[in-house]
């Protein structure tokens, strides 16, 4: 069954990866950008695969990955915890949604770029301030789809757990959550290429580590084959932990959808 879903979640995704790089290709032979500047799939390859200091590159790139990849899980991880913490007390609580999700959307209109120096200021330069600042990203469209999601429980299902003598938290956890689990994964889709760009913007403004900062200074150095290299393994992580999730999604709503029969 795990064989069959993967290949289910990932084969629409090769075609596309195909088509992206091609289009990469050929906009920018299109635009003549040259190839100092724009680097081609080849260039990218023999950069981190090929050259006699392919090695070393990739120890460079890798290693800022890894950086990255820590930052965007604990961005994801904290944005949405929290954003399924208040969804769910703003279900229980509409007079608490009616103060708060106001405010909620206030602050999301505020560009992160400019409250990222606010937050280092407040939370420092540490794992705190990157979960700050990647729960963010992360936090308010999955607080928007899992609310929705909590209150598109059934009103007979809720009725007759009501009947039985269930209460408001008996109904969220036998009814609502388990009617929300499709909005959650939905979320969890949207949000991770989200916590990558929170964990780029962290690493630039921030932090100083990982691919964000490496991108700074490769351009600041012309080092444009880093540059592209770092664009190229951050895209393929972000598409690969995109399909990861959509594999688990598959697999909890098919048990979800068992137990339900």
């Amino acid at each position: 069954m795990i064989g069959r879903t993967v290949l289910r979640v990932v084969g629409p995704l090769l075609p596309s990866v195909v088509i992206v790089v091609a289009a990469w290709w050929l906009l920018l032979e299109a635009f003549g950008i040259s190839p100092l500047v724009g680097k081609r799939p080849p260039q990218v390859w023999d950069y981190l695969f090929t050259v006699p200091e392919a090695a070393a590159h990739r120890d460079a790139v890798f290693g800022a990955l890894g950086v990255t990849i820590r930052d965007a899980a604990i961005g994801f991880a904290s944005g949405m915890v929290a954003a399924m913490a208040v969804a769910i007390t703003f279900v229980l609580l509409r007079t608490v949604e009616h103060t708060f999700m106001p405010v909620a959307m206030l602050l999301r209109s505020v560009p992160l770029v400019v409250m990222t120096p606010l937050i280092t200021l407040v939370f420092g330069r540490d794992l705190v301030g990157v979960a700050v600042i990647g729960g963010i990203v992360v936090f308010f469209p999955a607080l928007v789809n899992i609310a929705f999601g909590l209150r598109s429980a059934s009103p007979q299902a809720t009725d007759l757990v009501m009947a039985y003598g269930g209460g408001r938290f008996t109904v969220l956890r036998k009814v609502a959550v388990p009617t929300a689990m499709p909005s959650v994964f939905a979320s969890a889709r949207i949000s991770v290429p989200a916590s990558i760009i929170g964990a780029l913007i962290a690493e630039w403004l921030a932090t100083g580590q990982g691919i964000g900062a490496g991108i700074l200074r490769a351009i600041g150095g012309f080092r444009y084959d880093e540059v592209w290299a770092d664009i190229v393994v951050v895209t393929a992580v972000s598409i690969l932990a995109y399909a990861a999730v959509g594999v688990v999604e598959s697999l909890v709503l098919a048990r979800f959808s068992d137990r339900q029969q």
